[in-house]
């Protein structure tokens, strides 16, 4: 039997300590532009994801999933955002990249991630320049997600649906890419131990705090733009 997790705040689970990511060095600046990350996704770079599958705590069948990385070419690339309405069943009111599960008519990752995007913030296909994907995601609630990363031509208006996304928001691409904004935390429920990495970012006087899912394939692309 799976087990299901008491509800917890993870913003007061311990901090792990790791000698090895203090050393760890902010990812290259010429890859955080268009021009870079074209280039690296043209000439992949040998890496290996370091996040690839949680540990299960929901019994649900398994489901294929897309989420767009939407990258906002301003003159500092950032990151489009959403907070999931509190009534969702899965994953409510936590920090999210665009995304949900493949429909069939969806020709594959990239397209359901598109059309997601368009679905739950109103971000219209044709302003994105995809780049490729990302390693396959598994989360603890069964998802197989493939993070698909575009580029976004800036001028756009939009519009969250009501019903999914609570509020939308940017974040500096070089923050997020920056380990020294990286948490790893612990927690140990009925003998299993369970880690997952967070990346508060405090936008004005809000804290915005990205955990769990989001924040794990956003450590992958850095292990991606660090190699």
């Amino acid at each position: 039997m799976t087990q299901v997790l008491p509800a917890f705040d993870p913003r007061l689970v311990p901090i792990v300590a790791d000698e090895a990511d203090e050393m760890l060095r902010p990812a290259q600046a010429q890859r955080l532009t268009p021009a870079g990350l074209r280039e690296l996704f043209a000439r992949p770079p040998v890496w290996t994801p370091e996040l690839h599958r949680e540990r299960k705590f929901a019994d649900r069948a398994p489901a294929e999933a897309a989420v767009l990385l939407p990258l906002v070419m301003r003159d500092e690339l950032t990151l489009i955002l959403t907070q999931r309405t509190a009534h969702l069943s899965t994953h409510s009111g936590q920090i999210a990249l665009p995304g949900g599960k493949l429909d069939p008519e969806d020709a594959d990752a990239t397209a359901a991630a598109l059309r997601e995007a368009q679905e739950e913030i109103g971000l219209e296909p044709d302003r994105v320049e995809v780049l490729g994907t990302l390693p396959v995601y598994v989360t603890g609630t069964s998802f197989i997600v493939t993070p698909v990363v575009g580029l976004v031509r800036p001028g756009f208006d939009l519009v969250p649906n009501p019903d999914e996304v609570a509020d939308v928001f940017e974040v500096p691409l070089a923050y997020l890419m920056n380990p020294l904004h990286h948490r790893r935390h612990a927690l140990a429920f009925e003998g299993v131990v369970r880690e997952w990495y967070s990346m508060p970012y405090l936008d004005g006087d809000r804290e915005r705090f990205i955990w769990g899912a989001t924040a794990g394939m956003l450590r992958n692309f850095y292990r991606m733009l660090s190699a």
